[in-house]
């Protein structure tokens, strides 16, 4: 008889464990994971609305960086080493 109640209480403790020490923090983990998504999502079609909105901005920003690359050229800068 008294069997059955350690028995009891220890699955009483097992499922208390489980619980709390499991399925919440991973409920709440994955809430925050999707809200982070959410706001990346949401942040990234702002950017394309305004993108879409404003067709110059995007372009001046691709030619500006483009640009940037040309000017690079061949050159190598080096120091000459004597021995």
């Amino acid at each position: 008889m008294i069997l059955r109640y350690i028995f009891y209480g220890f699955l009483v403790y097992l499922a208390y464990r489980l619980i709390f020490h499991f399925i919440i923090p991973v409920a709440k983990t994955t809430r925050q994971v999707r809200r982070q998504f959410d706001e990346v999502r949401n942040r990234m079609q702002e950017q394309q609305m305004q993108d879409h909105f404003n067709p110059g901005t995007a372009s001046r920003q691709q030619s500006a960086a483009s640009q940037a690359e040309k000017g690079k050229g061949d050159y190598i800068d080096f120091e000459e080493i004597k021995d």
